[in-house]
């Protein structure tokens, strides 16, 4: 069986760390997503997409127990701080 769009996305972008407080919220997955995609050169899916898929997987906006990691957590952050360049 292939590996999906969204498996493969948070085999590669995140790291599970379900007892932290430091653990990504809703809008920073979406946003690590986006950047994983772009990076990729493919088209993100809609957020309520994304949300759905992420449901299915046990991960919920308000506590995902994950953090980021990889080219993709560097993408999203240069973008989302630009003033750190």
């Amino acid at each position: 069986m292939a590996i999906s769009q969204y498996d493969q996305f948070l085999q590669e972008s995140t790291t599970k760390d379900p007892g932290s407080d430091h653990a990504l919220g809703g809008d920073c997955l979406y946003g690590l997503y986006t950047s994983w995609c772009f990076l990729k050169q493919i088209t993100p899916r809609p957020e309520d997409a994304f949300w759905a898929a992420m449901k299915e997987k046990q991960i919920h906006p308000k506590r995902t127990g994950l953090r980021m990691k990889g080219p993709a957590a560097a993408d999203y952050i240069l973008a989302s701080y630009p003033g750190l360049v």
